[in-house]
């Protein structure tokens, strides 16, 4: 391949600093807004926690298609969408995009979180790395929470007695933020009253608003924020501790594909909601949008029926361990009849990542999430191409360029943007990744030792 012959690094604006954080322009930012809702009592209103009908914008993933209006659902949150792959607008919930595998569908994904929409569109800022090469922060030395013994037996093969064993520890979440109300769900931490959800669960109430827990008996509790993962879409709160029931945290880097899994929350605003399917896919990269920045996560795929409110809820093993936080589903465009709810592909956080970043938060009141210093090119369908290079940055020292396109890293294939950005986030800042890449036709390889960037 030639010099001229190299792929243009400006061919598309769509792009992420560090290999994590979007910028927008000003065309991604316009919001589809829902048409207006019923007239339900109380509707809008402080403490209201309702639901709001009508079309769900959608992004025909597979053709670059414009976004579509699909049939209304009969609960939904009003969902505002993106184009591909993550420049989001700043109401909640935003859209998310996995990368797309099967070309024939057009799908778009969206957050579980519900409630009312509201809220002003702004751009996300570009961060550059900062730190010192070499330099760690506490919080990337921080340890991740250990995995507990498992409740029930091995051969345990009853859903039942998975959700016994899961629901006290199951609560729902309510926000409420000046216009902006949302519902979503979490689990107990421990006993010192941390309950995980998601942090776009939360995102209405982080500059000036309230956060309430509701236990599974219907006591509401009064929570504050400890703090919040973007990067990762995770939150931990604090509650009054007394009464609680821990769930048991378990593994995620030993679920196999088909292993029955149970999905737990309060969808559309009904508590305590239970249901049951398989793992479909590991490792599978998603990027969940919304706020000042995108979650990019390497997520569990289940079939598991789980729907808008679902959000922060704990996906379960047959031995009642988390294993994984939903956080989103995939819906189909008006392609296939504009269904906008549970579909039977459904996202969650691996339990390890939560793990770590959840000590992370408790520990030192944020987290953070490995960077290489570079920005690159996320178009759908393009190669992962390096459009920028940051001065001093990890990426600089191992001798990265504008232009050069990454194929691997660690020898595992890397098909586009937002596949690298998921895979190098699923590392940890200090570690050293190897990442083959071409240059001008010719096939180089590089040592990159991964920075840090809090969010």
């Amino acid at each position: 391949m030639t010099q001229d012959e190299r792929p243009d690094p400006d061919a598309d604006d769509t792009s992420v600093s560090t290999w994590g954080t979007p910028p927008r322009t000003g065309d991604e930012t316009s919001l589809l807004r829902p048409q207006q809702p019923p007239a339900y009592p109380g509707y809008g209103e402080p403490g209201w926690f309702g639901h709001e009908s009508g079309p769900q914008p959608t992004t025909g993933l597979a053709t670059g298609a414009p976004g579509q209006t699909t049939q209304p659902m009969a609960h939904p949150a009003p969902q505002p969408f993106m184009q591909h792959p993550g420049v989001v607008p700043g109401g909640y919930p935003g859209q998310q995009q996995p990368y797309p595998q099967t070309p024939w569908v057009a799908i778009g994904l969206v957050t579980l979180v519900i409630g009312l929409l509201g809220g002003i569109l702004g751009a996300v800022s570009v961060v550059a790395l900062d730190q010192d090469e070499g330099s760690r922060s506490a919080t990337s030395q921080v340890e991740p929470l250990g995995k507990d013994p498992a409740p029930l037996a091995a051969g345990n093969v009853s859903v039942t007695r998975v959700a016994d064993s899961v629901l006290p520890s199951v609560v729902q979440i309510r926000v409420q933020g000046g216009a902006e109300g949302a519902t979503g769900s979490g689990f107990v931490l421990d006993t010192d009253g941390r309950v995980v959800t998601n942090a776009h669960v939360v995102e209405p109430a982080v500059e000036e608003g309230q956060i309430s827990v509701v236990l599974p008996g219907g006591n509401e509790r009064a929570a504050e924020l400890v703090g919040r993962s973007e990067a990762y879409d995770l939150a931990v709160l604090e509650i009054a501790p007394d009464g609680l029931e821990p769930a048991r945290l378990g593994a995620s880097d030993v679920l196999r594909v088909g292993q029955t899994v149970v999905a737990f929350g309060s969808p559309l605003g009904l508590t305590s909601t239970v249901t049951s399917g398989i793992v479909s896919a590991l490792d599978r990269p998603v990027t969940t949008g919304g706020g000042d920045a995108s979650s990019f996560i390497n997520a569990i795929q289940t079939d598991a029926a789980i729907n808008p409110g679902n959000s922060g809820g704990p996906l379960v093993d047959l031995q009642g361990r988390v294993v994984g936080v939903n956080s989103a589903i995939a819906t189909v465009g008006s392609a296939l009849g504009g269904q906008a709810g549970n579909i039977g592909v459904g996202f969650a956080i691996p339990i390890d990542q939560v793990r770590l970043t959840a000590e992370q938060i408790i520990q030192t009141g944020k987290a953070v999430y490995p960077v290489i210093g570079a920005t690159v090119q996320t178009a759908e369908g393009a190669d992962a191409v390096v459009r920028e290079v940051s001065e001093n940055s990890p990426a600089e020292e191992a001798g990265l360029r504008r232009g050069d396109i990454v194929r691997r890293i660690d020898g595992e294939p890397v098909l586009d943007g937002i596949e690298l950005i998921v895979t190098i986030r699923s590392y940890q800042p200090g570690d050293t990744i190897e990442v083959e890449y071409d240059r001008d036709g010719e096939q180089l390889v590089a040592n990159v030792v991964l920075g840090e960037q809090e969010g």
